[in-house]
């Protein structure tokens, strides 16, 4: 019975042990760093630059209704005095419909899902998604177990430079 028990207990060792080593065995990794690949496409550029031209262009359309409501403002202040109650209460009403419409064109055009959001989906996420396939691509090439981006979010306190992969993914996407 000793002996049975003893040749159990060497089994089950022998069987953690070897549970163990394979789950010690190294795992294969690599860094990349997206934005340095993003900012050497030239696709990516101009996708940025066709973004900033419609950033600037609807922020000045604000601007300038943003300019005539505060001319609406000091007009409507040094009038006030001179006003009676109904002038002065249909002014009041048209400033406060007047910034709404502003605040409504800002959130339209800047606020969450708005047009530039949409405009970077359009023109940006194609050009993401295909460095994304790029590395997930070269992750499957080469086995590795996971890609760490030591561009932005992740800090990444140290990373060996003959681990980051970036100049592999702008040579798959074509990129010089």
């Amino acid at each position: 019975m000793k002996k049975l028990i003893y040749v159990a207990v060497c089994t089950l060792l022998l069987a953690a042990g070897l549970l163990s080593t394979t789950a010690v065995q190294a795992q294969r990794y690599a860094i990349v760093d997206t934005k340095y690949i993003l900012d050497k496409m030239p696709d990516y550029t101009e996708a940025q630059k066709k973004l900033n031209q419609f950033s600037e262009l609807w922020q000045k359309e604000i601007d300038d209704k943003q300019a005539v409501l505060d001319k609406m403002y000091k007009d409507f202040e040094a009038e006030q005095v001179m006003l009676s109650d109904v002038l002065k209460k249909k002014r009041e009403d048209e400033l406060f419909v007047r910034e709404k419409e502003l605040r409504d064109l800002q959130r339209k055009r800047f606020g969450f899902e708005g047009d530039l959001f949409k405009k970077r989906q359009e023109l940006v996420k194609p050009i993401q998604d295909r460095v994304y396939d790029a590395i997930k691509k070269l992750a499957v090439n080469r086995q590795y177990d996971f890609i760490l981006d030591k561009s932005e979010g992740i800090t990444v306190i140290f990373a060996d430079p003959k681990l980051d992969r970036s100049e592999d993914i702008l040579k798959d996407l074509g990129v010089k």
